[in-house]
């Protein structure tokens, strides 16, 4: 498959070896497994732990916790390696792009250091609970509550569509605290899975696609957690902590996004000048070329503003309505580039053992996780 990646962003040797350590790991470790992990409905936690010892987990964090204080483009390589390599499990990034950094910025210095060294291993797996069955980006009327009872909260609620919701041996949890006033606020919590009572996990849940990435119902019983447990020490913070993690997550589901898009541009390219019909080759006929040609310009738009997103988040430049604007256009390029290209393969495109076809199944859930793009499209607007 060739390399379609054209970036203005500046990587440095010390980048470009980074990323081919972590190809071969990808290429090598993850992507033959997928169909194994696919039946299972989730990766086993050793690669979880082979990636720590390789030094692929948590990269930014300092040396300190276990990391190697590394820069943005550590995490941006490492997630458009894994998408290029086809391999949708493990959810690498999730645990240490978006769970990780809530510690790193807003953790007790108890915190850090009791969890990061772990996240950075791999002993620890994380997930986030945020989403409930009465609604996901609604964070302000969670029905998920944790009452202060003497040195503990006590937490009641369900979580759904937890991804590594199995695996998870630590869960940041969203839920509503008591004010004084009597009214309610968000506030976050360390939870770690294996040590608490009162918490359940329900069923592996079935999906259309990343059949290999867990995904779960959770359960929480009056689960008892330690006051130490809220995140920053302080309640009423975790709709402010929520809101900025934000920008990054969909900057980084931009990036797979990205990735994706080129990967299914190669595979497609490869396939069209292979494959024949009526005597010729299918890139030989014009409508292949027109509809390769759109794709290849809204790839080319898209990978414009991407890097330009990823220049002004290293800057700290990045607001929210941009990261919703590119969170919103780059999963709507995917999802349809990603169908363009089932549909040049043919009926082979159908079929879950060509890469096309998993990636369409695999691809569709972008439009909605990180926020469901008429969410983003809600954000936007009120910048006009």
């Amino acid at each position: 498959m060739s390399e379609m990646r054209q970036t203005s962003v500046s990587y440095t040797d010390e980048h470009e070896i980074f990323r081919a350590s972590v190809r071969r790991f990808f290429e090598e470790e993850c992507a033959p497994r997928q169909a194994e992990w696919r039946e299972a409905g989730m990766a086993p936690h050793s690669i979880w732990k082979r990636a720590g010892e390789l030094g692929f987990l948590c990269a930014r964090l300092p040396e300190e916790y276990g990391g190697a204080d590394a820069d943005f483009l550590f995490s941006v390589i490492l997630l458009e390696e894994q998408a290029r390599s086809g391999a949708v499990s493990p959810m690498f990034s999730l645990h240490s792009d978006v769970v990780t950094p809530y510690i790193a910025h807003y953790g007790t210095a108890e915190q850090k250091a009791h969890f990061l060294p772990r996240m950075a291993t791999g002993e620890y797996v994380g997930a986030i609970g945020m989403t409930e069955p009465s609604g996901g980006s609604d964070l302000k009327n969670l029905r998920t509550t944790a009452r202060r009872e003497g040195d503990d909260y006590v937490i009641n609620g369900q979580k759904t569509f937890i991804s590594n919701g199995i695996t998870c041996n630590l869960l940041i949890l969203a839920a509503q605290t008591e004010r004084a006033n009597g009214g309610r606020a968000v506030s976050l919590f360390l939870v770690d899975t294996d040590e608490v009572e009162g918490f359940k996990r329900g069923r592996n849940l079935k999906k259309l696609g990343q059949k290999a990435c867990d995904t779960a119902e959770l359960f929480f019983e009056d689960m008892r957690v330690p006051s130490s447990a809220l995140l920053g020490g302080t309640e009423g913070q975790g709709f402010g902590q929520l809101m900025n993690r934000l920008v990054e997550e969909r900057l980084m589901t931009a990036v797979a996004s990205m990735a994706i898009i080129e990967r299914a541009m190669a595979l497609t390219i490869e396939y069209v000048k292979e494959r024949k019909a009526f005597g010729q080759r299918i890139i030989d006929f014009q409508n292949t070329r027109f509809k390769l040609a759109e794709c290849k310009t809204e790839a080319k738009v898209l990978r414009v503003f991407l890097d330009r997103c990823i220049q002004e988040f290293m800057a700290g430049e990045l607001d929210a309505a941009k990261a919703a604007m590119l969170k919103y256009w780059a999963t709507e390029q995917q999802v349809s580039i990603v169908d363009q290209c089932v549909q040049l393969h043919g009926g082979y495109g159908y079929i879950l053992d060509f890469p096309i076809a998993q990636m369409w199944a695999d691809g569709r859930i972008a439009r909605i996780y990180g926020g469901a793009n008429e969410v983003m499209k809600d954000i936007i607007g009120r910048t006009i």
